[in-house]
């Protein structure tokens, strides 16, 4: 497991990353409810050419606010990219934790000082919906069902004690997103949360989950598909029998 000192001072700078795509009418409450829970924190927004106008709105909240910036993408290219992206830009201005976090106020801010605390006496901690204390509101059945099932599904095929591993509200200690090689990392929607879960539970961090409340979007539409899916059942099984055929080859070299 990683060795790295831990405390407070390990954790600051904090840099938030909020991808968007038509996101205008939420993004403003929720940096507003951001910088009354942590007013010392930085945004950064990375939009993707959003045509309702995010983009704009972003930059006028930087023109206003320093800790607010913002990094411009052409194109839709999926939640992994954009927080990829978020990573590289933080990691370049010297940030030491980074934060995952939704537009749409389904994450809440003033859970985030948890998730800090946190991520002090660990590497990655994890809003967790699914730890006792965590609860979700507003969710339709179907979208319980489905995340239940996926992340039962990750745990069984991956091997990993992780109760919520599709969970987009996190930290990171840097050192984690130095030794995970970003670049190599193909996965787009929440599929990409269950990658980095893997990925740094296979390198040895340590990993802590914090209750939270998951609040359904009140604004706009879901981002959820049938094609991010499809992505996270077909790469959830090819990593759980790349895993598998790792294990049996380690236990044949000891033979």
């Amino acid at each position: 497991m990683a060795q790295a000192p831990r405390g407070a001072e390990t954790i600051e700078p904090v840099l938030v990353v909020i991808p968007t795509y038509n996101e205008r009418d939420n993004l403003a409450p929720v940096l507003d409810r951001l910088h009354k829970a942590l007013p010392d924190v930085d945004v950064l927004v990375v939009d993707d050419g959003s045509p309702d106008g995010t983009g704009e709105l972003a930059d006028e909240r930087a023109a206003a606010d320093k800790r607010v910036h913002v990094l411009h993408r052409t194109a839709k290219e999926g939640l992994g990219k954009a927080y990829i992206a978020g990573f590289h830009w933080g990691m370049e201005r010297g940030y030491a934790t980074f934060v995952e976090m939704d537009a749409d106020g389904s994450h809440a801010p003033e859970d985030l000082p948890r998730l800090l605390d946190a991520v002090g006496d660990a590497d990655l901690s994890i809003g967790s919906r699914y730890v006792p204390g965590g609860s979700t509101v507003n969710w339709p059945l179907r979208r319980t069902l489905l995340s239940r099932g996926a992340n039962l599904y990750s745990r069984i095929a991956l091997g990993i004690k992780v109760a919520d591993m599709t969970a987009g509200f996190r930290a990171y200690r840097r050192p984690v997103l130095e030794k995970l090689a970003l670049n190599e990392v193909a996965s787009h929607g929440y599929c990409f949360q269950i990658d980095l879960t893997r990925r740094t539970a296979d390198a040895g961090f340590d990993i802590v989950e914090v209750p939270i409340t998951f609040t359904d979007r009140e604004i706009g539409v879901s981002k959820m598909s049938g094609g991010i899916m499809s992505e996270a059942f077909f790469r959830v099984a090819e990593w759980g029998v790349q895993r598998r055929l790792a294990q049996l080859k380690r236990l044949l070299g000891r033979g």
